[in-house]
């Protein structure tokens, strides 16, 4: 088994390690999720990044401001995120697919765009726990997407979403908020 400094060199103590996996890791409340965001290297006034989250960094990512983005959250690929979004725990943005080549019979390592892999969550919408956005796909302004959807198309704005496929279940007025299901 490696020890932290064959992985990390020697840029850190043991002690200043086992602190630093622990603010990593251990901490979910707004301080430390603001603090978190700027350790990886995020600027963005009000983006919160809580433990267990993976993101893949890239020059084609976009993170708008005051964005929550919850535990073990995993996001990939080409991802923008518009402003006041929150993402619930355990979601997934994987902007990429695996290609299969029938030569060879398997799927391939690395992404590989044949279109638009990117997602788009547009400004102000919610994402509850476990919701998968597929490659691809933009969530319009103000989307409700509820527990455990899978959105494999792209919503309209003031939209709730459920269901594997999601589908529309109803929609936000956005005059009053109320939720209204069934339209």
């Amino acid at each position: 088994m490696a020890e932290y400094k064959d992985l990390i060199g020697d840029d850190f103590t043991a002690e200043e390690f086992e602190k630093f996996c622990k603010f990593m890791h251990e901490t979910d409340d707004a301080e430390y999720g603001f603090a978190r965001a700027r350790a990886l290297g995020y600027d963005i006034d009000g983006l919160s990044i809580a433990p267990g989250v993976i993101i893949h960094k890239n020059p084609y990512q976009s993170f708008g401001k005051g964005v929550r983005i919850s535990l073990y959250t995993y996001i990939s690929g080409k991802v923008t995120i518009g402003d006041h979004v929150l993402i619930g725990p355990n979601c997934s943005l994987p902007a990429g697919n695996h290609k299969f080549n029938a030569k060879n019979g398997w799927f391939s390592d690395r992404t590989e765009a044949d279109y638009d892999n990117s997602i788009v969550i547009g400004e102000g919408s919610w994402l509850c726990a476990n919701v998968v956005v597929s490659a691809g796909v933009k969530v319009g302004k103000c989307n409700l997407i509820c527990a455990g959807a899978v959105v494999t198309k792209d919503t309209e704005d003031y939209s709730i979403m459920a269901g594997v496929p999601a589908k529309k279940i109803g929609y936000i007025d956005k005059e009053t908020g109320e939720y209204i299901y069934g339209k």
